[in-house]
Formats: C-alpha cells, sequence, structure tokens
C-alpha cells in the first residue's frame, strides 16, 4: 500500500505546538530524543520550540529556482515526498537501472518516522533536500509557523542522515516572500520551485508522463514528480530516460546543475537594455525597409522567425553548427521569456539574435502605443536572455508592414526594419522537405534573405541541410543579414 498522510495524525489541520509535539514522540520512541535533549525533556523540549517567537526576517530573501541559468543541454529531475518502502525501493532501483542520479525533497516527519528510507537514498547516491515538515500549505501559515516548519524538518535531516539541506521546496512548489525570508534567515541556498510538472495526479500511464517530460525539456530545467500520488511514477523512469536520450541531454544531480549554471546581470547592468525606448514623435522618421543587398556577388543571408520547442530550436542550431552557417534570428519575446536558456545558446554559438515583436501581434492592426510598448518589452526580454544588446533589426510579424507602423517602429530606435525576399512557405506543414527546397531554389538571387521558421510539427529541419548544400553547389556564401546591409550602403 503507498504511504498516505495517517488520518490519526490529521497533519493538515494540526497546528505548530501539537505538529512538534507528534514529531518529538516520534523521534523518542525512535530513539532519536538527542534532537530535543534526552527522552524525558522531549516533550518539554518540543513545547518550548512550538512557543519560541520568531519575528520576520528583514535581512534578506533568498532567490527562487524554476530552473538554471545555463546554455548546457542538462536538465535534473527531482521528487517531491516520501511513499512506503515498496515504492521506494522500487523507484531507486528504476533509476539505477536508468543511470539517472535524482534529487529527493522529502518532508522531515517520513523522515523521523522511516530514517532508514532517507538513508537508503543516500546510498544510492542520489541527493536530500528540503520539503517542509509536514508538507502543509504555506499560505494559511504565520510565518513562525513556516519557520518551524522547515527548520525543524532540516533538523531531522541532518539528524538522521548527516545532511544539511541546500534547498527547500513546498509540496506544491508554491512560495511566498516568508518561504523566501525563512530560507534566507535559516542559512539555505534557494527555494526550488520547478520549470517541468508532469501532473502525475492527471495523467494515465508512465508514457504519458514520459512523454509530456520529453516535449518540454529546456536547458537548465527542474523536473519535479511526487513519490506517493501516481503508481506509474516508477514505470514512468524508462521512458523519461528514454526522452533525455532522444533529445541529446543529461540529467545531473541538482546540486550539480547549480553549481554548474551561470551567474546573470540585472537588466539594468547589460549595456543597449534601454535602447529601445517609447517615442510618440514619429512622423518625421525615414523608414527603412531592407529585403535584399543589391549585389551581384553570390551571397545570401539564411534568417530564422518566430519560436518553438528546446528541441527543434536546437536541431536548427546543430544543423548551423556542422555546416558553418552563420545566420540572423528573428525571436518572440514571450517565448524567450519562457526559455531564456535557448535564447542565450544562439547568441553563444554566433548567430545575429533580433527582435519579431513581444506578442507576435500584426503591427498594423494594433495602436502606435500599442505596437511601441511591444518592442520595447520585446527588446528588454531578448536582452536579459542573451545577457548582450541584440542586433537592432526588427522583423514584424507575417512581414506585414506599411510606411506609417515602419516610422512608429524605427522610431523606439530600430536602425531598419529587416524583411526578406525569399519565402518557401515553411511554416505550413503541408509543404514538406522538397517542396521547400525548390521554393527557396526557384527565387533565390545574389544577396537574397531567406526567411524560414523556427516551429514545431513542420519540414524546416529536415529541408535544411538541402538548402544549405544546394545553394553552396551554386556557389553561394552564407552571411550575417547585418553584412548584406551593410553591402547595401556601399
Amino acid at each position: 500500500m503507498r504511504y498516505e498522510y495517517r488520518e490519526s495524525h490529521n497533519l493538515n489541520k494540526l497546528k505548530s505546538t501539537s505538529l512538534l509535539l507528534l514529531l518529538c514522540s516520534l523521534l523518542v520512541v525512535g530513539g532519536c530524543s538527542p534532537l530535543f535533549g534526552g527522552k524525558k525533556s522531549g516533550d518539554s523540549a518540543a513545547v518550548a520550540l512550538a512557543s519560541e517567537k520568531v519575528a520576520p526576517y528583514v535581512e534578506g530573501k533568498s532567490e527562487v529556482l524554476s530552473y538554471v541559468w545555463t546554455t548546457r543541454k542538462e536538465l535534473s529531475l527531482t521528487f517531491n515526498g516520501m511513499a512506503d518502502k515498496k515504492t521506494m525501493v522500487e523507484l531507486l532501483d528504476a533509476l539505477e537501472e536508468n543511470n539517472i542520479p535524482a534529487t529527493f525533497f522529502l518532508p522531515g516527519i517520513r523522515v523521523a518516522e522511516e530514517p532508514e528510507i532517507a538513508k537508503m537514498i543516500l546510498d544510492r547516491g542520489h541527493e536530500i533536500e528540503n520539503n517542509t515538515l509536514n508538507q502543509l500549505d504555506l499560505q494559511n501559515m504565520s510565518y513562525e509557523e513556516l519557520y518551524k516548519e522547515v527548520k525543524l524538518s532540516n533538523e531531522v535531516i541532518r539528524k538522521e542522515t548527516g545532511i544539511t539541506p541546500r534547498y527547500v521546496r513546498t509540496r506544491s512548489g508554491e512560495y511566498n516572500e516568508d518561504l523566501q525570508a525563512v530560507t534566507a534567515q535559516l542559512g539555505m541556498d534557494a527555494v526550488i520551485n520547478y520549470t517541468i510538472n508532469p501532473r502525475e495526479g492527471e495523467m494515465q500511464g508512465a508514457k504519458t508522463i514520459g512523454k509530456y517530460i520529453e516535449r518540454y525539456i529546456t536547458r537548465g530545467s527542474i523536473i519535479s514528480m511526487h513519490t506517493d500520488i501516481n503508481p506509474d511514477v516508477v514505470g514512468a523512469i524508462p521512458y523519461i530516460a528514454k526522452a533525455v536520450e532522444n533529445t541529446g541531454y543529461k540529467l545531473i544531480p541538482l546540486n550539480e546543475l547549480v553549481n554548474k549554471g551561470t551567474k546573470r546581470k540585472p537588466l539594468e547592468q547589460i549595456a543597449g537594455y534601454d535602447r529601445i525606448k517609447i517615442n510618440p514623435n514619429y512622423s518625421d522618421i525615414k523608414p527603412n525597409i531592407f529585403y535584399d543587398a543589391p549585389t551581384e556577388e553570390k551571397v545570401i543571408a539564411l534568417t530564422f522567425d518566430d519560436w518553438a520547442s528546446d528541441y527543434t530550436v536546437t536541431k536548427i542550431l546543430e544543423i548551423l553548427k556542422e555546416e558553418k552557417v552563420p545566420s540572423t534570428f528573428f525571436l518572440i519575446g514571450k517565448g524567450v521569456e519562457k526559455n531564456p536558456n535557448l535564447a542565450r545558446a544562439i547568441y553563444e554559438q554566433g548567430h545575429e539574435v533580433a527582435s519579431h515583436s513581444y506578442g507576435h501581434e500584426v503591427v498594423t492592426k494594433i495602436t502606435p502605443e500599442e505596437l511601441q510598448e511591444d518592442l520595447v518589452k520585446a527588446h528588454k526580454v531578448i536582452t536579459e536572455a542573451i545577457q548582450a544588446k541584440p542586433t537592432m533589426l526588427f522583423r514584424p510579424a507575417t512581414g506585414e508592414i506599411d510606411e506609417k507602423t515602419a516610422k512608429i517602429a524605427m522610431a523606439t530606435g530600430y536602425k531598419s526594419i529587416a524583411l526578406y525576399d525569399v519565402t518557401p512557405f515553411d511554416w505550413d506543414i503541408e509543404n514538406d522537405a522538397d517542396e521547400i527546397v525548390k521554393r527557396i531554389i526557384n527565387k533565390r538571387g545574389d544577396g537574397s534573405v531567406i526567411v524560414l521558421h523556427i516551429l514545431d510539427g513542420t519540414h524546416t529541419i529536415e529541408a535544411l541541410p538541402k538548402v544549405i548544400h544546394t545553394l553552396r553547389e551554386e556557389g553561394y556564401t552564407f552571411k550575417h543579414m547585418t553584412e548584406l546591409m551593410r553591402m547595401k550602403n556601399n
């Protein structure tokens, strides 16, 4: 039978004092009374701890990690809760068989009840962190109650395993400023949230869980699952291992993922973060719309619009890297906001990164104020993600723009509206790879700008190597879009 909180304990309704008394009795029975100074003094020590007054911490708050800043293709698998021993053994066996290291966030009350399970997790080479004492709803807890929930769980884990937790996560992953302050007050490193939560309680079948994780894998992501909700969590492990293998990623322990992560500058410390600004005085702006370079040199620019899953964009990047092709990416801000590590990976590979707006609205159908606000927001999101000033070009959604709208956009600070002269309609899933290649070859010319799309489910990945090889056979050299623009000015 899987572990569930015993109704006799009624943990979800107990207040701080009774919780501490319960834990104390468990520790005494389990021979762990030294935590409170001995068996006889156990109850009085628990009462003293329960009655201790704790003032809110005002000297800082710990950070919240929903993912780790990194461009490495690495992520972590984490678990909440501690199921019954049989399930935990099966889960640990499955992890070992699939060579997966994991991080377990354990509730202190369960560690006190069955410390041998916690020790078994460590013996199998996994990590242990703090899942609070009883996994209660923190929204209904005072600062003092929350402090004791986390502190006592830390003490239990330390006493039973010798491990001092660095991180805390609630059962649901929710957090508030009080939890951040408590974590800082206790000298812990961070509150852990998650990037990927397959919601096992709503999913039927291990394979479904694995497919969900494969769909949402990203660099630096933190997968959060539960040991005590869905019996298929054990069966899901091989599918998770396969998902990671299929996408070319690697699962590593959470502490390693965090330690290998990079520190990011705040937006305001990045040069050029405020280059795009609201400017209502656009009537005298001279629009500069670029389609292609008027040259007889056999040069061409590959550009990519939109946003997609980590898997799709990574496949595009791998092809470009293998073929040594520089490109220009026009990214949608709201997509970058959800996966900034991927935008940084594009930039680190040497490609130009520019704006395709934040919300991907057709610019001729929104007000001047809405357009400029959108462009400012997109610029800041992309700047913070790549940790550098983006290439100062803007490409409107669907390529639709008129003279007035071009003036409005350029008034914010853009040097040019970057369009194109070759579009193979690769966004249409009805166009297969051969059709995409044929459309490009039929329309390309010296100085052409080709627009392709980074979208899931299309045939662009299949077509891209064929496009590159065919154009090279025709004698073309690939350039960044800004290089073609400079040719126009010569």
